[in-house]
């Protein structure tokens, strides 16, 4: 159930690149749908049989509801026409297309709930519960483990249409039906599989299309021997020889220009390197060595392979494969010229939170840690397509407040797609500008920091934006419970389990993004922090078992104070740290409040007199969770744990005086 899960978010989000601003769509969908297969009536307990069809439906919609941008060339520039690439081949509007999207993944995660409720409730509630979560964490290791290897799609439907022909071939029987509609069943189930194969492994082998642990990648070659670069539907990136760069692209070579061309140029670090067309430009210009780095091994490996200049290849570039942030944070070089190099990944960590991979960057911490970097005449560079005017106050405002100094700007038309400049250091006589920027408002800037690193919000309010969605999900799932037949009398019943689903998915979360920051937003470093919280609870769970008798009052005193401890030690301090130590901290704060946590769970649920009904009010506990970490969008990220343990306390509160 949870690879099924872990597929999906990968597949949707590849194919559909709107989804970017909604990452958690899958997500609550996935939670609202496992708890709607728990809380439903074992009495109509047949809807497993269905998961093979609901999942090759949902993979052709996918498929077929996403588009691949037709590359047009703009005559004037020489450049890709963007505005006509994005939406020429859409076919149906975002508003249909999620709600569809959103519905399909609520009753896939339905079936294949009901056919692990069908086993769940054969055993005690907290052996049930064990058997669960041990499952949950195979599932996430064999997923991680195929994405670490970068497999492709084929490998995803392998392990997906051999666990279900295992699952389908034990089941002597589906219901009280006759043979011949058990046949049909049967027939329409190995066509599904068969489908979903199709289609992934016409993915896999399609010629130059690309999986990395980030993204689907589809390179398109277009004039003057170049490629673009295709991320999850946009396009991200170009491949060409840094000639026809400087001559297209003419803000690549304004760092160069702008600096004292007496002064050496022994080291440049580029952050964001990708397919290499950066460091091609920074080698053009007389660097004698280039540290490169890049999040995305499947980028770097393919601008290796189709980069004209061969950079890659140039033993004055090292390759470093990592978070631009994190390696600031664990490397001591120093640099005459850093350069954020369209850092935009259009990619949002884990799919679970409101951050891109980019994001800690640009905060006033991220610029800070950037200029500790740069030598006595070093140089700090910005260049990105920024359109709004608000965006480019908001970085130049975080360099002035880091360099005491108003930052030199290079701003370019719409026919250059608003290409953006913005340069400053320590000694700023050093620069040769042309303008320097002014804030074009009244109003006063705030920089984005660690704790509310959102730097593509001009202000700290609920965006319409996202409270459309959110009502929009709110509505759809109470009306999907309904239709469904599903009350909410379980929910009732289990109002403190209900609660403890909240709160746990925002602790989850929280967790996530502080691991983010401390050791960076790479794919691989996310994975293992969703290992650890997964295992953590089954160390609960096991301890629980083998000790039944935990003294309830301290366990609530002790999460409380966990929670407290959390939220008074700021991430900063610990950024101070040396990796292993901040590593033991990091893990101490995280895991002891989600062990805690978990003791208490494991021991309400113990008593519980129907586990099914009282998981499944957990799960849809998660759903509203997964919808109040938008709190932070105003609150910031450090104060939602006052929310945690706020829930948490009310959790207690309502929990049964029996129990």
């Amino acid at each position: 159930m949870l690879f099924v899960e872990l597929t999906i978010i990968r597949w949707t989000s590849s194919n559909l690149y709107y989804l970017f601003a909604v990452s958690n769509l899958i997500l609550l969908a996935s939670f609202l749908g496992i708890g709607m297969g728990f809380l439903r009536s074992s009495q109509r307990n047949n809807f497993f049989y269905l998961s093979p069809l609901l999942l090759a439906l949902l993979i052709c919609l996918c498929y077929y509801f996403a588009f691949d941008p037709v590359i047009r060339l703009n005559p004037a520039t020489d450049n890709i026409d963007y505005r006509n690439s994005y939406f020429s081949n859409n076919i149906y509007p975002v508003w249909m297309t999620l709600p569809i999207i959103f519905c399909l993944t609520v009753a896939l995660m339905q079936s294949l709930a009901e056919g692990v409720k069908k086993y769940f409730i054969l055993f005690p509630a907290l052996q049930a519960y064990r058997v669960e979560i041990l499952g949950s964490l195979t599932g996430l290791i064999v997923f991680s483990l195929v994405s670490l290897l970068q497999a492709p799609p084929y490998v995803w439907g392998m392990i997906i249409c051999a666990s279900y022909l295992v699952l389908l071939r034990s089941e002597k029987t589906i219901s009280v039906i006759d043979k011949i509609w058990q046949y049909m069943i049967i027939v329409l189930q190995v066509s599904s599989l068969i489908l979903i194969m199709m289609i992934f492994i016409r993915e896999s082998l399609t010629v130059n299309h690309f999986w990395s642990s980030y993204y689907k990648i589809v390179l398109q070659p277009y004039a003057g021997n170049r490629y673009a670069v295709n991320v999850n539907g946009l396009v991200q990136q170009i491949i060409e020889s840094a000639e026809q760069r400087e001559r297209v692209k003419p803000f690549y070579t304004v760092p160069y220009q702008y600096r004292d061309s007496a002064l050496p140029l022994n080291r440049v670090l580029i952050i964001g390197a990708g397919t290499g067309g950066d460091v091609a430009i920074a080698l053009k210009h007389g660097a004698k060595q280039v540290d490169a780095v890049e999040i995305d091994p499947m980028l770097y490996q393919i601008g290796k392979k189709f980069n004209p200049d061969k950079v890659y290849d140039d033993p004055r570039v090292n390759i470093f494969i990592d978070d631009g942030r994190a390696y600031l944070q664990h490397n001591q070089q120093k640099y005459d010229l850093i350069i954020y190099a369209l850092t935009d990944s259009l990619m949002l960590i884990m799919g679970q939170s409101s951050l891109r991979l980019e994001n800690y960057l640009y905060t006033q911490e991220g610029i800070n840690a950037a200029a500790n970097h740069l030598t006595a005449n070093g140089i700090f560079a910005i260049y990105n397509y920024i359109q709004p005017t608000w965006l480019v106050n908001r970085l130049a405002k975080t360099m002035q407040n880091t360099f005491s100094h108003v930052p030199c700007i290079k701003s370019y038309s719409a026919m250059d797609y608003y290409a953006t400049v913005l340069l400053a250091s320590n000694h700023p006589a050093i620069l040769h500008c042309s303008a320097y920027w002014h804030a074009n408002s009244s109003a006063e800037i705030y920089p984005a920091t660690d704790n509310y690193p959102f730097i593509y919000m001009q202000d700290s309010y609920f965006p319409k934006f996202y409270l459309i969605c959110l009502a929009g999900i709110l509505l759809l799932s109470l009306m999907i419970l309904k239709l469904s037949g599903i009350g909410f009398n379980g929910i009732y019943q289990y109002v403190d389990l209900f609660l403890m689903g909240v709160a746990f998915l925002l602790l989850e979360t929280k967790n996530i993004i502080s691991f983010a920051l401390l050791f960076g937003t790479t794919w691989f470093v996310n994975a293992l922090v969703f290992i650890g919280i997964i295992f953590t609870v089954y160390l609960a769970i096991e301890f629980a078992y083998r000790k039944p008798s935990i003294n309830q009052r301290l366990l609530y005193l002790l999460l409380l104070l966990s929670l407290l401890l959390a939220w008074l030690i700021p991430l900063r301090y610990l950024l101070d740290l040396s990796a292993l130590p901040r590593f033991v901290v990091a893990v101490l704060l995280a895991f002891s409040p989600i062990f805690i946590a978990n003791l208490i769970f494991a021991e309400r649920f113990r008593k519980t007199e129907q586990s099914a009904i009282a998981f499944g009010a957990n799960l849809i506990g998660a759903v509203l969770g997964g919808m109040l970490e938008y709190l932070s969008l105003m609150i910031g990220y450090r104060h939602l744990f006052i929310v945690i343990a706020a829930i948490y306390a009310l959790a207690i509160v309502l929990r049964p005086r029996n129990q």
